[in-house]
């Protein structure tokens, strides 16, 4: 199946695609927008280019587990999206993605304005990553 994974942010959301094997998951690329109908249009659109047939989206714990304003947000807009796509759209917790984002891109020397591109890309793919283990 098909998995597009959305690490959804205030200026930017990452993007993150599975293979039908679903067993290697690649950024796809970040959307640098923050009016959300754009988001949600532009996903729509990239959903659509790649045959999505899931949507995750990455759902901000604090690390006690809790939920607090931003998780709320993510569920708004991952409802909206289903809404929009007509595809199945489910949540994973995303805590320390962007930690380990930042970790992979420092162990490859990636740095500066290269980084802030592509580090919501990468984030998108931990969490593809995070979500496809959690299914085996």
């Amino acid at each position: 199946m098909v998995i597009l994974a959305v690490d959804y942010g205030d200026a930017r959301t990452g993007l993150a695609v599975c293979d039908r094997m679903e067993i290697l998951a690649s950024p796809v690329g970040v959307i640098n927008e923050s009016y959300e109908p754009k988001v949600i249009a532009a996903v729509k659109s990239h959903a659509e280019r790649l045959g999505a047939e899931l949507l995750v989206v990455g759902l901000p714990k604090n690390m006690d587990g809790s939920e607090g304003f931003r998780a709320d947000k993510c569920k708004a807009f991952a409802e909206q999206l289903g809404n929009a796509t007509g595809i199945k759209t489910v949540m994973y917790d995303e805590r320390l993605t962007t930690v380990w984002a930042h970790r992979t891109l420092s162990d490859n020397n990636v740095r500066g304005k290269k980084r802030k591109e592509v580090v919501d890309a990468v984030s998108a793919v931990v969490i593809l990553e995070g979500y496809m283990a959690s299914k085996k």
